[in-house]
C-alpha cells in the first residue's frame, strides 16, 4: 500500500530540464508527442538541443504542436530540430513506411519513447486489422515499431557506452493495483465484449512484458529497455472516462510535465545500467522498490520457476505483427 500511495504522492523529481544531461547531437522518437506527456517531453528535449521526431497520425496536430514548441522554446543547439513522422500505431500497415522514412533521414536513434496510448475507448473498438483497439495501439503497434527500429538502435549502441541507447515503454499505476493475478488474460483481449477498462489494464501489463522481453533480446548489445508509470496526470488519456470518474481523479492529478520527468529519468539517469533491463520505473523517476511477486514470476519461464505467461503474450504479439516485419 505504501508504494501505491507514493505513486499518488511522489517525492520531488530528481531529474528535470534544469539538470538534464545534454541531448545535443542525439536523436529521439516520441510517439504521441503532440499532446500530454509527449508534448512536454518534446519541449524539454528540443529546448536542450535534441533532434526530436514527433510520431503520430495527425499531421495537423503535430505541426501545430511543433509551431507551439518552437514559439515557446528557443533551442540551445544549432543541431536541434523537431520533425513530424506519420504513423498510426493502431494500423500496422503505417509503421514500416514510417520507419523507412526515418532511416532515410537519420543514421542514429538514441532513445525511443513508446509514449502514445489509448485508454477506455467505446466497447468493441477495433483496429484496421481487427484487433482490440487498446491492444493494437498500446502493444502491437509499439512492438512492431520497436522491432523495425532495432537495426538503427543497434547501430547507435555500437558507438556509445552501454545503456546509452534506450527504449522506454509506458505502463500505469493500474499494473500495481488492478492487474489480474499472474499478469494478464490474452483471452480477454480477444473478446469484443470485454470491459475496456479491463483491457486497458491488460495492455499496460503487456507493456511491461514487452519491455522485459526486449531487454533480454538486446541487452547484451548495449540497449536498455525499461517500463515506466508516468504518474497520475491531467492528460487526454482520460478523455474516454466518465465525467464522474474524471471528477474523482482530478484532485489527485498532476500537470503532464511531471510525467515527462518520469520519462526523462528513465531515458537519461546514470543510475540505470544494462542489468536493470526490464525494470519498472515509478514517478517521478525511481526504481519500483517492490514489484508484485506474481508479475515477476510471470516474466520467468517455467524452467526458472515462473509461469511463462509473459513469454506467451510476447509470442502472441510477435505472431500478430510478423507479416508487417518483412
Amino acid at each position: 500500500m505504501g508504494v501505491t500511495w507514493s505513486q499518488f504522492f511522489p517525492p520531488p523529481p530528481s531529474l528535470t530540464e534544469t539538470n538534464l544531461p545534454s541531448p545535443a547531437g542525439k536523436v529521439f522518437i516520441v510517439t504521441g508527442g503532440y499532446s500530454g506527456v509527449g508534448f512536454e517531453l518534446c519541449i524539454i528535449l528540443y529546448k536542450a538541443g535534441g533532434r526530436v521526431y514527433i510520431a503520430g497520425r495527425s499531421k495537423e496536430k503535430a505541426l501545430h504542436a511543433i509551431e507551439r514548441i518552437k514559439a515557446i522554446s528557443k533551442s540551445s543547439s544549432a543541431g536541434a530540430d523537431i520533425i513530424f513522422l506519420f504513423l498510426s500505431l493502431d494500423d500496422l500497415t503505417t509503421i514500416k513506411p514510417a520507419v523507412q522514412q526515418f532511416i532515410s533521414a537519420e543514421s542514429r536513434l538514441d532513445i525511443l519513447f513508446n509514449n502514445a496510448g489509448i485508454s477506455n475507448p467505446p466497447q468493441g473498438s477495433v483496429s484496421p486489422q481487427g484487433h482490440d483497439l487498446q491492444l493494437a495501439t498500446n502493444c502491437l503497434g509499439p512492438h512492431l515499431l520497436t522491432q523495425l527500429l532495432l537495426p538503427v538502435l543497434l547501430h547507435t549502441a555500437k558507438s556509445i557506452p552501454p545503456a546509452g541507447v534506450r527504449v522506454i515503454w509506458t505502463g500505469s499505476l493500474v499494473v500495481d493495483i488492478s492487474a489480474p493475478v499472474g499478469g494478464l488474460e490474452i483471452s480477454e483481449l480477444l473478446r469484443k465484449e470485454t470491459d475496456p477498462a479491463r483491457n486497458y489494464i491488460n495492455t499496460k501489463v503487456g507493456n511491461w512484458f514487452l519491455a522485459k522481453a526486449l531487454a533480454g533480446q538486446v541487452g547484451a548489445s548495449g540497449i536498455l529497455s525499461v517500463v515506466q508509470n508516468p504518474g497520475n496526470l491531467r492528460t487526454d488519456i482520460a478523455r474516454h472516462f466518465s465525467v464522474i470518474l474524471r471528477c474523482l481523479v482530478a484532485p489527485l492529478a498532476y500537470h503532464a510535465k511531471f510525467g515527462a520527468y518520469t520519462s526523462l529519468w528513465a531515458a537519461f539517469s546514470h543510475e540505470l545500467k544494462i542489468a536493470d533491463g526490464g525494470s519498472y520505473i515509478i514517478p517521478w523517476g525511481r526504481f519500483h522498490p517492490c514489484p508484485r511477486d506474481d508479475l515477476l514470476r510471470a516474466m520467468e519461464t517455467k524452467q526458472q520457476g515462473g509461469t511463462g505467461s509473459a513469454d506467451t503474450f510476447v509470442q502472441y504479439c510477435g505472431d500478430q505483427v510478423a507479416d508487417y516485419l518483412a
